[in-house]
């Protein structure tokens, strides 16, 4: 062997001062990585991804489908790595390659319902209607719920005039606001619209309640402001579809709040409250009605008992006429 050893003889003082080079760069290669270096990987790495995110936000398709194949390779587990890369290939038309892409999401967790909707417009763009409507179906069973993204779809632009994509565009309406299309959460919607609120005996101005549908149609709320004085207060009324009856919240600005329950009873919403304790020690229990009568009035009745409803008294009767637009 020609060149100095790293192991040297007793005697010999140069190949032991080469034997001390050999060992020094030995014991730098064997080294651990050091801090700085690991964090110039880390920080290699959150490049790549920010470079795909910009990528794939751009739509700079043919980009991010080379950053999303080199992240899911590294990070195989990744379940947004390989969904992108799935969206990235379908962008670009390479469809089959789409429908694996998107296998390999699902397995990797993301649900199942945007994966089989993400299918459904791939089989759409190859022009397979039949497969195209399986997936659609599938997605909507395993809960997916985004009428207005599937009504203005550009990938299902060929689908809209088939009878099945309007079953299942009414299939997503109602899974996206339930209360909608449920006739239990619709009793109480005589109640709603802009109101000049009257006491009933003697038509003296009482005060304007503003009410509305809010949150997917399954809550009625109240907006209450007195005529002559500055309460003013809330009330959230929602159809309890696991004890069958609705409820109504009423919250004010003297830090009052009431509780009812109760249901449409032969056109009539009727609620009561428990007994409540009362600031002198005694409790109230309240009977709250509402009349709807006609398509422009109705009657809110308020009657009050402190002997737990052997007798009742009046509170307020207001008559709510609707306002003219």
């Amino acid at each position: 062997m020609s060149g100095p050893s790293c192991f040297p003889t007793r005697d010999n003082r140069k190949e032991l001062s080469m034997y001390r080079a050999c060992y020094l760069i030995l014991c730098l290669l064997l080294l651990p990585a050091s801090p700085r270096s690991l964090l110039s990987q880390e920080s290699s790495a959150a490049i790549d991804d920010s470079a795909a995110d910009r990528a794939y936000s751009s739509g700079d398709w043919k980009t991010a489908e080379a950053a999303y194949q080199g992240l899911a390779a590294k990070n195989p587990q990744n379940a947004r790595y390989w969904y992108r890369l799935g969206v990235a290939q379908k962008s670009l038309g390479e469809l089959d390659q789409a429908i694996e892409t998107f296998r390999k999401s699902e397995s990797a967790g993301v649900p199942r319902h945007l994966v089989r909707y993400a299918m459904a417009e791939t089989q759409a763009r190859k022009g397979d209607a039949s497969a195209a409507f399986s997936f659609l179906e599938q997605a909507l069973n395993s809960g997916y719920a985004n009428a207005d993204q599937l009504s203005s779809d550009p990938d299902f632009a060929s689908l809209r005039s088939d009878s099945r994509f309007a079953k299942l565009l009414d299939q997503a309406r109602r899974a996206q606001t339930p209360c909608k299309f449920a006739p239990e959460h619709r009793q109480f919607d005589f109640w709603i619209g802009e109101w000049s609120v009257a006491t009933a005996n003697g038509n003296l101005p009482a005060g304007d309640s503003h009410i509305e549908l809010t949150l997917g149609d399954c809550v009625i709320v109240e907006n209450w402001t007195s005529k002559n004085s500055t309460y003013a207060g809330k009330s959230y009324n929602v159809y309890n579809t696991t004890d069958k009856h609705w409820e109504q919240f009423w919250v004010d600005n003297s830090a009052g709040m009431i509780h009812f329950t109760g249901s449409l009873k032969d056109g009539v919403m009727d609620f009561y409250t428990a007994d409540e304790p009362q600031s002198d020690g005694t409790t109230r229990q309240r009977h709250l009605r509402f009349f709807p009568l006609g398509p422009d009035k109705v009657r809110q009745y308020s009657q009050g008992s402190t002997d737990h409803g052997k007798t009742w008294t009046d509170e307020y009767d207001f008559i709510y006429t609707r306002k003219k637009t």
